[in-house]
């Protein structure tokens, strides 16, 4: 058996016995919009639950588009394309694209022109959110769980926020896109810690496709009411990353409908818990670094048993990274129970602790294995985890531990499809 799993630009072969037990796991294929830039035009004339976007301007009308990062596959060309075709259309409106960098790093000039196009690059002025200096952020209020909301000052100074971006499942925020294009998109450091402490990641619903009683999806959509007008653009990607749905208009209205159409696509019940679990981070550019890898660790946690073992292949050619705190706070505990009682601990409260409970949480379960031209050995074992040169030599080596017969689900797509046991 030949499988093809999404792994950095150039995917990665697996090949196992036929006589093994293998279950493969992906997402059911959506064709691609015949013409995705149309559908973008008429989302905006047409929007769910909000008038036009042509509508919500005139003259004078500051304008701040925010936009997804280098972490994200979003198509940002046809999305900022699209958006200022209509904004360019009415005379005198002031506009800014915002990247939503969250608490990641800078995105370079290249990167920047890579995620917009040179002419937008050229064109307009593009404002990277620096969620580590408060200069740049003003106080929007406070959460009804008592977390200060503090947000980019420039773009809080816009009348409208036009959100772009796309709908996946989310690790523990239920899904991606809507409000998260604020928070933590364009939100500061303090605002990100809050919502993501060690209470709300723990919490059970905060988990992949739940939205009703997730404290960190509930949070997040407080903080986007607390940011103003705002106008949601989100499309949903098929595994070749096209795009499959445009969802446009009210916060809430267009974002549920999104979020309906990707569960109904995306999540897929097996009938068991597998021994073995090998899963990926759904390849470039998603697999870029170990940080944004977890996601795909805790994709396959649902549906391997305990004590069983996960192996994800991911590129990770930005390293761990070194940049952040989450490489830092794995180092300094000793195993992952360890780790889970720092984070847990009155009072601990630092960057990026949220990915490395979130890793502790799935390795209390299994063990994670991880195949990576970007990482040494060396490095993966600092970071708790267990290195794989070879994704078939791993196997080899577990089934020799579990006996020939154990099952082994591939999710070749990684958080594209998120398994669940019937």
């Amino acid at each position: 058996m030949r499988i093809t799993l999404a792994y950095g630009k150039t995917g990665l072969p697996l090949e196992l016995d036929d006589a093994l037990d293998v279950t493969v796991v992906a997402p059911s294929f959506v064709p691609a919009l015949a013409d995705p830039a149309a559908a973008v035009r008429a989302a905006l004339a047409s929007p769910l639950g909000a008038p036009p976007l042509c509508d919500l301007v005139r003259p004078g009308t500051r304008v701040g588009v925010v936009f997804s990062d280098i972490t994200r596959p979003a198509p940002n060309p046809l999305l900022l394309g699209a958006v200022l075709e209509v904004l360019d259309a009415v005379p005198g409106v002031e506009i800014v694209l915002f990247n939503a960098l969250g608490t990641h790093r800078p995105n370079t000039e290249a990167e920047l022109r890579a995620l917009v196009g040179d002419a937008v690059f050229e064109r307009r002025r593009i404002v990277q959110n620096d969620a580590f200096d408060p200069s740049t952020q003003v106080r929007a209020g406070v959460t009804s769980k008592g977390h200060e909301t503090w947000l980019n000052a420039e773009l809080m100074r816009c009348d409208l926020k036009v959100l772009t971006g796309f709908i996946e499942p989310h690790l523990f925020a239920g899904f991606s896109g809507g409000g998260k294009a604020i928070m933590p998109g364009m939100a500061g450091q303090r605002t990100v810690l809050g919502n993501h402490d060690a209470g709300m990641v723990g919490h059970p619903n905060a988990i992949w496709g739940v939205t009703r009683g997730n404290p960190i999806f509930e949070e997040v959509r407080e903080v986007a009411g607390q940011a103003g007008r705002v106008f949601l653009l989100n499309v949903t990607l098929n595994r070749d990353k096209a795009v499959t749905g445009v969802f446009a208009g009210d916060l809430d209205a267009a974002h549920a409908a999104g979020c309906a159409f990707v569960k109904d696509k995306a999540m897929v019940a097996v009938p068991r818990l597998f021994d073995i679990v090998v899963t990926t981070n759904s390849g470039h550019p998603l697999d870029l670094n170990l940080y944004q890898s977890v996601k795909g660790m805790r994709a396959a946690e649902p549906v391997v048993r305990p004590g069983g073992a996960i192996v994800i292949a991911a590129s990770c050619w930005d390293g761990i990274p070194e940049h952040g705190l989450y490489g830092r706070i794995l180092r300094e505990s000793r195993d992952p129970a360890d780790l889970l009682a720092r984070v847990s601990a009155p009072g601990f409260l630092e960057q990026d602790q949220w990915q490395a409970h979130v890793q502790a949480l799935v390795q209390r379960k299994a063990e994670v294995y991880v195949r990576s031209d970007g990482l040494t050995d060396d490095q993966i074992r600092s970071a708790l985890l267990l290195p794989s040169r070879r994704v078939e030599d791993t196997i080899d080596a577990l089934l020799v531990r579990y006996g020939r017969g154990a099952s082994i689900c591939v999710m070749p797509e990684g958080p594209q499809t998120i398994p669940y046991v019937a």
